[in-house]
């Protein structure tokens, strides 16, 4: 049996002494997925006291992109807390993060609450238990990973390396998800573009995928949840005072302003 309280005091040991991240888990016997979540979910209970309830989740690596930038082909998930939720104007500080990323995403705000048991969620099913949409920037703290020794079942158990999130204001009546184009500009000037079909598909794909993994557990999306449905391009690694704008065609924009 892996020892989850040990592991997930490991973690919160390593943040706070900003250690570089390096795999942990063949050491520990962590064997599985299944294994990696329960220690993740022991250590969101302890960050709980700093950072508050959870308000939602990440989901991470839905684009062909990313999967091949990280060397994962599925995608994974992480708990989004109370603190680490902020909107857009938001000036946050490189020497915070072990290593600050930023994401690009679609987020979206749950309507309601998801019924356990029945079918499957598709991205059709889901949709109508969506209240709003918006564009979103990612947090991630990598603590200087190096990608090519990456382990999923360690980068899951730190809680997917979610360090926060960015959002605008919610839109609720959005256009075709999967057309729509995230532009990011960095301080005034374009430097990638991303779709919405980018996320599996389209960005209610990973959310089904998301509530499928949570009923498996008899666990559900609740009203008002916050869900980031993962990047539509490659992550940015700031490393200086810098601007960075998201903006999704007919939905809105997220400003982050990067302080060192």
């Amino acid at each position: 049996m892996i020892d989850t309280d040990g592991l997930a005091n490991r973690l919160i040991d390593e943040h706070d002494r900003n250690e570089q991240f390096r795999p942990f888990a063949a050491a520990n016997g962590i064997a599985s997925l299944e294994d990696s979540y329960a220690v993740q979910e022991r250590y969101v209970s302890l960050l709980k006291p700093r950072c508050g309830a959870a308000v939602g989740y990440k989901i991470g690596l839905t684009s062909q992109r990313m999967q091949t930038m990280c060397g994962i082909p599925h995608p994974i998930a992480g708990v989004v807390l109370a603190d680490r939720l902020h909107h857009s104007g938001a000036r946050l500080a490189i020497a915070d993060y072990g290593r600050m990323g930023l994401e690009f995403e679609i987020a979206v705000r749950m309507a309601s609450d998801l019924p356990i048991g029945g079918p499957a969620w598709t991205q059709e099913s889901i949709a109508a238990h969506v209240a709003g949409v918006c564009a979103a920037i990612e947090i991630v703290d990598d603590r200087a990973a190096d990608y090519a020794e990456l382990d999923v079942l360690s980068l899951v158990a730190d809680n997917s390396w979610n360090g926060g999130v960015i959002l605008s204001r919610f839109c609720s009546d959005w256009p075709a998800l999967d057309a729509v184009s995230g532009t990011i500009s960095h301080n005034g000037t374009e430097i990638d573009r991303g779709y919405g079909r980018d996320a599996l598909g389209h960005p209610f794909a990973p959310l089904a995928w998301l509530a499928n993994a949570l009923a498996a557990k008899g666990q559900s999306l609740k009203s008002g949840e916050i869900v980031m449905t993962g990047s539509l391009v490659t992550t940015r690694f700031p490393t200086e005072s810098e601007i960075y704008r998201f903006e999704l065609e007919g939905i809105g924009a997220v400003e982050l302003n990067v302080i060192t």
